[in-house]
């Protein structure tokens, strides 16, 4: 059986039913009508110990055009983008420079067969606490953006780190990324208590209710969390300066200077 690994974020989106289409610009595996995948969610993408089944699915139809072809009812079942550009910008970073608008596309519609396995013991070792350092940022607001974490025990030692680019984005919807992000992965590792702490006071006191959400575009992320919290027993946030935010500070940079030199 063939396999595709999708990023968490884009798992995520699977496991919601509002994922049914993914998209391929070189397809190596070769994928046709009728193919069984099984799909792995990439919980930590630079762990692949966190990396877990997802689900199996069955290819029901593949639709070819050319990236600059792509009209707005093939994005049914598909993550969307803020624009054409940004688009274009995705998918130089994630397979290189040589992509442009005439590089054909594999529009590959699947429904699942099965559900996915619920909470496997697979990863890290479960923490009963820990601490979640979150960062995010973009280069030009809105501009490239990118989010980090890092998950560590109570004594400081490092468990699980990772950095995500997003694209075009703002600093704000990079700092709530990251925190979403942060969030599913002390979950996947069943972490009960968390102590959370961002260089974003913004988002700290928005998370604690002290600030208002006044930004729609933000709403949608932060009811999300919201909601993800409440799958933990204790969640507490601390707004720290940026220096006490360097590892995941790192990640994000890290991300964005490599996504750089790809383009």
């Amino acid at each position: 059986m063939k396999t595709l690994k999708l990023e968490h974020q884009l798992a995520e989106m699977v496991r919601h039913g509002t994922k049914r289409v993914t998209w391929r610009l070189y397809d190596d595996k070769d994928i046709t009508v009728n193919d069984k995948l099984e799909l792995i969610d990439k919980v930590v993408a630079s762990d692949p110990s966190t990396w877990v089944h997802l689900a199996v699915a069955q290819i029901d139809m593949v639709v070819e055009k050319r990236l600059g072809e792509i009209a707005g009812s093939d994005f049914d079942g598909h993550e969307r983008f803020a624009s054409r550009e940004e688009m274009l910008k995705v998918y130089q970073a994630y397979y290189g420079p040589q992509v442009t608008y005439d590089t054909p596309v594999k529009m590959i519609h699947f429904s699942l067969l099965k559900e996915q396995q619920s909470e496997p013991e697979i990863g890290p070792a479960p923490l009963k606490e820990a601490k979640l350092y979150t960062d995010g940022g973009s280069r030009g607001n809105p501009g490239p953006s990118a989010s980090g974490f890092v998950i560590m025990d109570m004594n400081d030692q490092v468990v699980v780190k990772n950095g995500l680019y997003l694209g075009i984005t703002t600093n704000n919807q990079a700092e709530y990324q990251a925190l979403k992000l942060g969030l599913e992965a002390a979950k996947h590792i069943h972490v009960q208590q968390l102590h959370v702490f961002m260089d974003s006071m913004l988002v700290v006191n928005q998370m604690k209710g002290i600030f208002k959400v006044k930004n729609r575009d933000l709403w949608p992320i932060h009811e999300e969390i919201k909601t993800l919290i409440t799958t933990f027993k204790h969640v507490n946030f601390t707004h720290v300066p940026r220096e006490m935010n360097k590892i995941a500070d790192k990640e994000v940079n890290d991300v964005l200077n490599a996504a750089n030199e790809k383009q």
